[in-house]
C-alpha cells in the first residue's frame, strides 16, 4: 500500500489549500481513510475521516472549514481546506486502515497510534 499526499504549501490566514492523497495496492471498500496532522511539540490528531459507506467526521477544530471526499476511481482521498488560521500550520498526513473498528479508532483518538498505512506528509503552513 502507498499513499502519497500532494498540495501542502504556504497560505495567508484565511486562505485555502487543497490536499490530495494518491494510494494504490488498496483496495477502499470496507475500510477507513482520513487525514493527521502534527505540529512542532504536539502530538499526532485526526482532522477528517471517511468511512467506506461515505460517512465523515471532523475534528471540532476544523468542522465547518475542511472538508473530505475520495473518488475511488481515480484513487484519491482530498481534503478541502477553507478559512485556514495560523493553528492549522503542521505536517499534514494521509492515512488508511482495514481493522473493522478503524472509525471506533478514531472516534477515540486512537487512529494514530493503530492505523497501518501512512503517507510520508505534507507541510501546511499558514502565516
Amino acid at each position: 500500500v502507498q499513499l502519497v499526499e500532494s498540495g501542502g504549501g504556504l497560505v495567508q490566514p484565511g486562505g485555502s489549500l487543497r490536499l490530495s492523497c494518491a494510494f494504490s495496492g488498496y483496495t477502499y471498500s470496507g475500510h477507513c481513510m482520513g487525514w493527521f496532522r502534527q505540529a512542532p511539540g504536539k502530538e499526532r490528531e485526526g482532522v477528517a475521516i471517511i468511512g467506506s459507506s461515505g460517512s465523515t467526521g471532523y475534528a471540532d477544530s476544523v468542522k465547518g472549514r475542511f472538508t473530505i471526499s475520495k473518488d475511488n476511481a481515480k484513487n484519491t482521498l482530498v481534503l478541502q481546506m477553507n478559512n485556514l488560521k495560523p493553528e492549522d500550520t503542521a505536517e499534514y498526513y494521509c492515512a488508511a486502515d482495514r481493522h473493522q473498528l478503524c472509525w471506533e479508532f478514531w472516534v477515540i483518538g486512537r487512529a494514530g497510534d493503530v492505523w497501518k498505512h501512512w503517507g510520508q506528509g505534507t507541510q501546511v503552513t499558514v502565516s
